[in-house]
């Protein structure tokens, strides 16, 4: 066999190989992966999401609290001054449309 046909089926199993580790992963590890367009709707979500939260509760709290979203699920974190500005904050991020659930981890600062 020459040089070229080796090569050949070298980089034959080399590629099968490969397209074989990618089938490794568990169908549950493949599921929690989100495509480029559901990661750019949860970048859109988060920015309208943190408008709201300022037009609604003011720019003070917009401030306190970090919003981050995956696949649609909403999570508010961060310390605020008062128990409005969490109910505020989280009536807000719940109106935005696209939002499928909020989860509220903003605690009061003491």
């Amino acid at each position: 066999m020459d040089r070229a046909k080796r090569r050949l089926i070298a980089a034959g199993l080399a590629a099968t190989a490969l397209a074989g580790l990618g089938a490794c992963a568990s169908s549950e590890e493949r599921a929690s992966r989100r495509s480029g367009a559901e990661f750019t709707d949860d970048t859109a979500l988060t920015a309208k999401v943190k408008s709201a939260i300022a037009t609604d509760a003011g720019a003070k709290t917009a401030a306190a609290v970090n919003v981050e979203t995956y696949r649609g699920v909403v999570q508010l974190t961060g310390f605020v001054d008062s128990e409005d500005q969490v109910t505020r904050a989280v009536s807000a991020a719940k109106k935005v449309q696209g939002v499928r659930s909020v989860k509220n981890d903003i605690r009061l600062k003491r």
